[in-house]
């Protein structure tokens, strides 16, 4: 249970680094920093459906931490601060971006967390195309409003699995970390 948040982060800071936020998740903080992606992104040498899609995933998974992130825990406060504390970079990694994020979240979310990435990460490309129109039509929303969709879209844009880790920090929190790969 000696997680090192900021050698986690060292550990992700490879590539080229397009965008790189450390600290609370709030409407503000995504418009800047999806302002300052675009920006990176506006390169000649990205074609243009890849940007849309670095964008788009980029927009989901940011979106994903804002309303799944759980309070820093009591143990983490001299690493982490904020009541919405999250870590999110976009990298060029050779032949493919990776969206990389990190925030905690509490022990009754990780069997969930799980079992949803083991379910969609066993999915064919059409089953996972096949499930997102299954919920659209059913209308099947969480509390939230996504019924789960985040990471299904995230998948479905990408064609790639998920990558994903809990580091067990105390018996009620863990921190939870996803590595999205764009090609």
């Amino acid at each position: 249970m000696n997680f090192d948040l900021h050698e986690w982060h060292t550990k992700k800071q490879y590539g080229d680094i397009l965008l790189d936020y450390l600290g609370d998740i709030t409407p503000e903080s995504i418009a800047e920093s999806m302002q300052t992606l675009e920006a990176q992104l506006n390169d000649d040498t990205i074609k243009l459906p890849l940007r849309k899609k670095v964008y788009q995933v980029a927009i989901e998974a940011m979106q994903n931490l804002y309303h799944h992130v759980d309070r820093v825990p009591e143990e983490m406060s001299t690493q982490a601060s904020g009541t919405h504390f999250a870590v999110f970079l976009v990298s060029k990694d050779g032949p493919f971006f990776r969206v990389s994020t990190g925030n905690f979240v509490t022990r009754h979310k990780v069997r969930f967390l799980k079992d949803r990435i083991e379910q969609i990460n066993s999915l064919s490309d059409y089953e996972v195309k096949v499930l997102y129109r299954d919920i659209l039509n059913n209308n099947e929303f969480s509390e939230k409003g996504g019924g789960g969709m985040g990471l299904l879209d995230i998948v479905k844009k990408t064609g790639n699995k998920l990558d994903y880790f809990f580091h067990q920090i105390n018996e009620d929190y863990y921190f939870y970390s996803l590595d999205i790969y764009i090609s």
